[in-house]
């Protein structure tokens, strides 16, 4: 009996996985009816996966930890389904439910491959949420968040300096710190924090002033936090930051110099970062021709590929493959243990599902008209999605490993925090644009009813219409005078 279930419950796994990600992509059509259905149908199949996945775990291990586990797990997913729409009834429903997805499979797949190191990462999740919660309703509360340009770059150059210094060295890199407490050491890497700090300073500098000189000023900025990481040996950061970089100052100026720029610029680095460092030309000597060197350098790669190519479409089945073979499968290849137990399907309609966050996060700045908030909502995304590609770049040896994690699915306490915190300042942002869209159509409606009220007066011409009609276009008709007046209030503040 046990594995007719484990063997039903891979394929079922899969097909709801499929309907999942149908959800989230009708979800992001503005014109679609009855959201709510759909957020829904996600909640239960996402509840319904979590449960087949560790039934299948406890069956095939006959370990009722994992039956704990889950039980705690899903206190954790239903309460950010149920509690953060209670609190914020605005929020966006498609990012919070994608999230939440992601969190449960990462932490299955954690605990298949380390239970110790599951309870861990559950536990800095849990206390990630109940900090995030607070970040919306700060965000609603404090107003000068763009006047702390240099503030911003100053704390990113810092703890960067900090670490370069102090820091541990993990792999040849020194990446993070270790602190002791009383209940235990906690290990968290500053990179991953300043993340959020190196795009506030973008965000400040260029929402207002996009000339040559102010460019140039935050190009030397985001270079001092680039080398900074590139001596620190984190060359996988020290990319992202600087992709971060180049697009928030497209996003910013639409000026495509400035991404040619950037690409000759990021491949005259490359050139340099492959002469300067022996780890370096290894990965790259890794990545052309892993068979090679199976045994040596190439080992981690071929195992990884090897994974992938083992589960096949619909996976070998949780705790039936060898994820444990690959190095690091818990940070670098989560992926391939994904692909390899769940399957190749499974883990394609993950990777759609995390374009359908960073599509979500696309959609949802081109709304925006504080240029501040709208460039903070382009830097989110484009370092998430390019940290996503990077990690499953590197697993199928697309490109040279980097050995960045793979958001919310593997094994680390300040990847995990850093992206919670990362999507509820996105539903911070979201939140104020839906309440900034209501107050619009109030006063849209409100002033169009006194425009019909004393439409003759304004016929004629009299002092009562050019003030009612004034007043109307005064009063938010055009998005952009509205935007205006925000900035012009926000330099007088």
């Amino acid at each position: 009996m046990k594995e007719y279930i484990t063997e039903i419950s891979r394929y079922v796994i899969v097909v709801l996985m499929i309907i999942y990600v149908l959800c989230s992509f009708l979800c992001l059509l503005d014109k679609l009816e009855k959201k709510r259905i759909l957020y829904a149908l996600q909640n239960l199949i996402m509840f319904v996966i979590q449960l087949l996945m560790f039934v299948d775990l406890a069956l095939v291990s006959k370990d009722w930890e994992y039956v704990f586990l889950y039980g705690f797990v899903q206190v954790f997913l239903l309460a950010a389904a149920v509690i953060v729409p209670a609190i914020y009834d605005q929020c966006n429903r498609l990012l919070l439910n994608n999230m939440c997805m992601m969190l449960g499979v990462g932490i299955c797949i954690i605990s298949r491959i380390s239970f110790d190191r599951a309870i861990r990462q559950y536990i800095i999740v849990l206390a990630s949420l109940a900090v995030s919660l607070l970040i919306p309703w700060i965000l609603s509360k404090i107003r000068f968040w763009r006047k702390l340009t240099w503030l911003y770059g100053s704390v990113g150059i810092v703890l960067l300096g900090t670490v370069l210094v102090l820091g541990e060295v993990t792999y040849g890199s020194k990446i993070s710190f270790t602190i002791s407490f009383a209940f235990g050491n906690v290990t968290f890497q500053p990179s991953e924090f300043v993340k959020i700090a190196f795009i506030f300073f973008l965000a400040a500098a260029l929402w207002e002033r996009v000339d040559f000189w102010r460019v140039a000023l935050t190009a030397v900025i985001a270079g001092i936090h680039v080398v900074i990481l590139v001596l620190s040996k984190d060359l996988g950061s020290a990319l992202i930051f600087f992709v971060g970089y180049v697009f928030m100052v497209f996003a910013a100026t639409r000026n495509y110099l400035y991404l040619l720029a950037g690409a000759v610029g990021g491949s005259g680095a490359a050139w340099v970062a492959y002469q300067l460092f022996a780890h370096v030309r290894t990965r790259v000597l890794a990545w052309r021709t892993p068979w090679e060197y199976i045994d040596s350098k190439g080992y981690a790669i071929t195992q990884s590929l090897f994974a992938i190519g083992s589960g096949s479409w619909f996976g070998m089945g949780l705790l039936k493959g060898n994820p444990v073979a690959i190095p690091l499968v818990e940070q670098d290849f989560i992926f391939s243990s994904v692909c390899e137990e769940l399957g190749v399907i499974f883990g394609i309609c993950l990777m759609l599902l995390m374009l359908v966050c960073f599509l979500n996060m696309m959609k949802m700045a081109l709304q925006i008209k504080d240029r501040f908030y709208q460039l903070i909502v382009y830097g989110i995304g484009i370092m998430y999605i390019f940290q996503i590609f990077l990690t499953i770049g590197g697993g199928m040896k697309f490109i040279p490993l980097t050995g960045v994690t793979l958001p919310f699915i593997s094994y680390g306490g300040s990847s995990a925090m850093v992206t919670m915190i990362m999507f509820f300042l996105i539903q911070g942002i979201y939140i104020r644009l839906q309440q900034e869209k209501e107050k619009y159509h109030v006063s849209k409606t409100g002033n169009r009813a006194g425009e019909t009220d004393t439409g003759k007066s304004s016929m004629v011409g009299t002092t009562g219409g050019a003030a009612t009609t004034g007043q109307y276009r005064g009063t938010g008709a055009s998005e952009e005078g509205k935007c205006k007046e925000e900035i012009q209030s926000s330099k007088q503040a």
